[in-house]
This record gives structure tokens, C-alpha cells and sequence, in this order.
């Protein structure tokens, strides 16, 4: 996989426009573009479509978070919008980690499609070791990473989103082929905004990550388009990289 194609650019606009003109600057670009929260809230499913349509791949990040059924709907309903990733609270537990790949399959099968991958969130990187007491959890969030890592690998889902921070032990624990994509990617000479946990890109991609999830360094750059071929000239001088 070419280092460009190891980027997600996350689309944390508000509205239609502005998400279909950095789709057009980047679309060559990078690999993914994110739909989140913030986007899909304001303009919905025809966000995950307007990417389908135009021949560029969807990193649907909702955090699916509920019932065993209601993630099963969920799931479902991306995958026939196309969504290529898509993420889910590891917290939901095995049952509904297991319903959202079984949806996944399920429905990809039905629609002659590859299946989309279903990568668990673990811990925010926005959240540091003091964080973890107030929200009932005993431990650093290395541990606790470990901890989810071992119910994702059991539920059968294909990976994880980790800050950098973990990515060391996390790809130890995991098999070669479990995704681990890294949110908290700062290029060098760049602030760290309100993450917690963070590194570089070469940095991200010499400790085992496979994808990257980058949005204001880029887009709060002065040269967007520039901004991410510095970022792919920092993997790529990275010899460390696994691949």
C-alpha cells in the first residue's frame, strides 16, 4: 500500500460544501476521507454516499454504541451506503461487537460487495491515565487498551483505533493483520490541538500503525495539498515501518 494511501483525511466541516471541495482538492491525495460526527449530523447518509459516488473510500466514525440489534441496524444500513470503515465502542461488549460484524457480512454478502471493515474504539486519545478514575476504570490506559484489544480479537472484528502512545504493546499483542488506525498524528512543527496522546507520522508508522487519521494540520494548513505530501515524505523516510 503507497503511503498516501495510509492517510485518512477527516472531514470535520458542518456542511455539504465544504466537505465536497476538500474532497475535490484531496481526492488524489490521500486514501480515505473521514465522515464524523460533526458532519454527519449535519448532512447525513448522503455524505457517506457523495464519496461512494465519487470513487473515494469512507472512514464512517460514529462510534456505534448500544443494543445488539440497534448496532445490527447500524451497521447494516453503512454498508449498503457504502462505508468502507466504520467504528464501534469496544465498550458496547462482545455481543454487540459480534452483531456488528455478523451485520457487516451478512449484508455485504447480500449486496455483492466486499464487507467493510469493523474497527473497535478503545480509549479517546484526548483521555490520559488521570483521566480513567472519574470514569470507573482502574488502571493506565495501556491496560486497559490490552484489556478491550483482547475482547476485540475475541468478538472477531478486524481491528482498533489506538492513540500512538499504545501502539508499541497493542502491536505486539495483536496478529499482523488486525488494523490498528491511529488518530493523535501530528507532523513535525505542529501543536497537538486537544489530544493527549501524540506522535508523528513516521513515528506512527514505524510503532505499527496501518492508517492514520489526520485533519487540522492539514486543513488548517497554509497549503493543505502540501501539507499532506509532507506528511507521506515523513512515512516514507521512516524505515521502520512494518510494511
Amino acid at each position: 500500500m503507497a503511503f498516501n494511501d495510509r492517510v485518512i483525511f477527516a472531514l470535520d466541516v458542518g456542511n455539504a460544501r465544504a466537505a465536497r471541495d476538500w474532497v475535490s482538492r484531496l481526492e488524489f491525495e490521500v486514501g480515505y476521507f473521514k465522515v464524523g460526527l460533526e458532519l454527519f449530523t449535519a448532512e447525513g447518509p448522503p455524505m457517506v454516499a457523495m464519496l461512494r459516488d465519487a470513487g473515494r473510500r469512507c472512514f464512517l466514525d460514529l462510534k456505534f454504541h448500544d443494543i445488539p440489534n440497534t448496532v445490527r441496524g447500524a451497521v447494516q444500513s453503512a454498508t449498503r451506503l457504502g462505508a468502507e470503515i466504520m467504528t464501534v465502542h469496544l465498550s458496547g461488549g462482545m455481543a454487540m461487537l459480534r452483531a456488528a460484524k455478523e451485520a457487516s457480512l451478512a449484508e455485504a454478502h447480500a449486496l455483492r460487495i466486499a464487507a467493510p471493515k469493523i474497527v473497535g474504539v478503545s480509549v479517546l486519545t484526548s483521555l490520559a491515565d488521570e483521566d480513567l478514575p472519574s470514569l470507573g476504570i482502574d488502571g493506565t490506559v495501556s491496560e486497559q487498551i490490552l484489556r478491550l484489544a483482547d475482547l476485540a480479537r475475541a468478538s472477531g472484528i478486524d481491528g482498533m483505533v489506538c492513540s500512538p502512545a499504545d501502539l508499541s504493546v497493542l502491536r505486539k499483542a495483536v496478529p499482523p493483520d488486525f488494523l490498528l488506525i491511529t488518530p493523535g498524528v501530528r507532523p513535525s512543527g505542529t501543536g497537538r490541538g486537544d489530544q493527549a496522546r501524540v506522535a508523528t507520522p513516521g513515528e506512527a508508522i514505524a510503532l505499527g500503525a496501518d492508517l492514520l487519521v489526520i485533519g487540522r494540520p492539514i486543513s488548517q494548513a497554509a497549503d493543505p495539498v502540501l501539507a499532506v505530501r509532507h506528511i507521506v515524505q515523513e512515512m516514507e523516510a521512516c524505515h521502520g515501518s512494518r510494511r
